[in-house]
């Protein structure tokens, strides 16, 4: 569905909002805080999901409660653009499980990748990972000392 919006209304719209807000609630609850009939509230969220607006539920954990107290934006630039390249780079980021977000983006780097881990220890294993099997030209590492704002919920338009 990439560059494809799909159609929500108001309704739609006030479902998405209060399951980003709380997924965890029942379909009961979001019934009566949205204002619809219990089955007309699942048939919606029903569509919601088979449309792709709604791609999953998820527990947000705490990365320092479990242990994973670093986070580090890596920046890579490549020379290699084939697509070939790109299919090795993305199926080999996807086997390291310290990568959380991978993006690519424009500018003058190539990618951005978000790796939450234990220690700089931890860091260094992935970087060595990393670039065991792909060949990457430059990454640098930045390491973040605070989450301000992270996982907000997404401005409906």
């Amino acid at each position: 569905m990439l560059g494809h919006m799909i159609e929500y209304d108001r309704i739609d719209r006030k479902i998405i909002t209060v399951l980003q807000r709380d997924c965890t609630l029942s379909q009961r609850d979001v019934a009566a805080e949205v204002g619809l009939s219990q089955n007309a509230c699942w048939r919606r969220m029903r569509r919601l999901a088979d449309s792709g607006i709604i791609e999953g539920y998820h527990a947000r954990i705490s990365p320092e409660a479990v242990g994973l107290d670093l986070t580090v934006f890596m920046m890579i630039r490549t020379r290699k653009h084939s697509e070939e390249w790109s299919q090795a780079f993305r199926k080999h980021a996807a086997t390291i499980p310290e990568i959380v977000d991978v993006y690519r983006i424009g500018g003058d780097w190539d990618y951005l990748i978000k790796v939450v881990t234990t220690s700089m220890a931890g860091y260094d294993a992935v970087y060595q990972k990393l670039t065991a099997k792909v060949e990457l030209e430059t990454i640098t590492g930045l390491f973040a000392m605070e989450a301000i704002l992270e996982n907000r919920p997404l401005s409906l338009p």
